[in-house]
């Protein structure tokens, strides 16, 4: 009987699910990411080698597994093609073993445009995007006038879709944004270059991957961004375009939630965010900032730097209630080393009463106090530690009260960036 374990990040992002993902690929026969678009960054460390991937799923850096990009994901051709090539150039094997869906939605040159126009006319509204082009794919996506990488194998009716859209984006462009239009010669031109080079890799993905159920395979699927960046359960607006959240995998990858056996949510050892939004715990101060040097908290695609916080059980309470999380995979336990005293967010002060759950409203959000109990912190260093008896007394603690906070038990414990710098409380591909 096959596996299906979904990754998915508990907070804002960020939080290391490319090296979890890469240490559960590689006892997977298909890594598959279900949603977002190369906004996204997943950083491994092999060895003293760092891969930054932002679309192909990190399992691609295993020879003998199939790396599925779904159809809930958003794809710029350019993108995708520069990204092959740098893996290729590494010397990384991409070839039949990536796998591009028919139904993934395309961004297009004014995608961009739009983004980063709408961006600029927010001005100190702005949600801060990184302004390129994933939402108003999406936007188009939902609209029904987007255009699918399957489109790129049928010339004649990619063009007809493309000279469709064109003519209202050119008028939106012009008169609301006052940006330059385009022209469908251009773009036709452009994306047929982009045929040749991806058509070895575009197919079926959604028949490929109950094939592989089909015949008992071990499945992992990956998503980008974080539950509180999901669209319909963050913290809206300022979220993404789509749902990183658990059932995201079955929508975007077009498999039954009864396959799924295990959802692994990633919890970072304190809190991070890039860009705008309400954020409790943030630190704004020394410790916030050494958070942040220490943890190298700068976006592996924009380099932004994050926001940075103590861990807030109210948000993720809310996270194990939307996504069923099975297991928890700590990570950046080694960054708290040498902090005196460590304070975990148990719920919120608002209007002078205690909120236990995630308000959906931001105005209240914005507004919320967080409530902290405090445990001791420990000296040693835990960088590198692989059992967990031996770390120290307090760290175990710590790992300890997450658990019975949030009633999951923590199944991986990250104490380094490499692959090797792991604890492993429980295998999850049996």
């Amino acid at each position: 009987m096959s596996n299906v374990i979904v990754v998915v990040g508990a907070q804002w992002g960020d939080e290391g699910k490319g090296k979890i993902v890469d240490v559960l690929s590689k006892k997977a026969d298909v890594v598959a990411r279900y949603q977002g678009g190369h906004n996204a960054g997943h950083t491994v460390v092999i060895n003293d080698d760092k891969f930054i991937l932002h679309m192909i799923p990190s399992g691609i850096l295993y020879r003998d597994k199939i790396c599925l990009v779904g159809n809930g994901v958003v794809v710029d051709p350019s993108a995708f093609i520069e990204e092959i090539n740098g893996l290729k150039e590494r010397g990384v094997s991409v070839g039949k073993n990536l796998l591009l869906s028919k139904n993934a939605h395309m961004i297009m040159p004014y995608h961009i445009v739009i983004d980063i126009a709408k961006e600029k006319a927010l001005r100190e509204k702005s949600l801060g995007t990184t302004g390129r082009g994933i939402g108003p794919a999406y936007v188009d996506k939902m609209a029904r006038v987007g255009l699918r990488t399957g489109d790129l194998l049928q010339p004649a009716v990619f063009k007809e879709k493309l000279s469709v859209s064109i003519s209202t984006i050119n008028f939106l462009l012009e008169n609301l944004y006052n940006a330059p239009s385009f022209k469908v010669e251009d773009i036709y031109s452009t994306y047929m270059g982009y045929a040749e080079k991806l058509s070895e890799y575009i197919t079926d993905t959604d028949m490929f991957i109950n094939k592989m159920l089909s015949d008992n395979k071990n499945i992992l699927c990956e998503g980008a961004q974080g539950t509180l960046l999901d669209i319909d359960h963050g913290t809206y607006p300022f979220v993404t375009s789509s749902n990183p959240v658990a059932g995201g995998a079955c929508t975007g990858l077009g498999i039954s939630p009864l396959k799924i056996s295990g959802i692994i949510g990633v919890i970072k050892a304190y809190t991070t965010r890039v860009g705008s939004g309400p954020f409790p715990t943030e630190l704004r101060d020394s410790l916030g900032e050494t958070f942040r040097e220490r943890g190298g908290e700068y976006g592996a695609t924009t380099g932004r730097p994050r926001r940075c916080g103590w861990l807030d059980m109210v948000s993720l309470r809310h996270s194990v209630m939307i996504n069923g999380f099975t297991g928890i995979a700590l990570t950046k336990l080694d960054i708290l080393d040498g902090v005196e005293k460590i304070r975990i967010c148990t719920s919120y002060k608002y209007n002078g009463s205690l909120i236990d759950l995630f308000p959906k409203e931001l105005s209240i959000l914005e507004q919320c106090e967080p409530v902290y109990a405090e445990l001791e912190g420990w000296t040693e260093s835990t960088s590198g530690i692989t059992h967990l008896n031996r770390l120290p007394k307090a760290a175990r603690a710590y790992i300890q009260t997450i658990e019975s906070m949030l009633g999951v038990e923590v199944q991986l414990v990250s104490t380094g960036q490499r692959r090797d710098e792991l604890i492993v409380l429980k295998e999850q591909f049996t």
